[in-house]
């Protein structure tokens, strides 16, 4: 598949619930590139390029969150990827 661009905007619980740690952990095992964030709103940020496969997969994964996490929505906003990124991190 080709490579693709997703920016993701996740709400519900989803800081203070181990949220960024968990999708670290799993753009990384996906092969995936970009960053996780918390936002000031309560929202947590994902931009995140790589195959669209993988990148589908972790959408699917945000859905379902970690165990303490309460996800209401995951809004997704494709695009075409800018090569910025060398790995997956979590921005402070």
């Amino acid at each position: 598949m080709a490579e693709r661009r997703v920016h993701l905007k996740i709400s519900g619980i989803v800081q203070g619930v181990g949220f960024r740690a968990f999708v670290w952990r799993n753009a990384r095992s996906l092969g995936l590139r970009g960053y996780v964030r918390n936002l000031p709103d309560g929202t947590v940020e994902v931009v995140a390029e790589g195959d669209e496969q993988a990148l589908r997969k972790l959408i699917d994964l945000c859905w379902k969150g970690p165990a303490f996490a309460r996800v209401d929505s995951v809004t997704e906003r494709w695009e075409d990827p800018e090569g910025e990124f060398e790995d997956f991190s979590i921005a402070w």
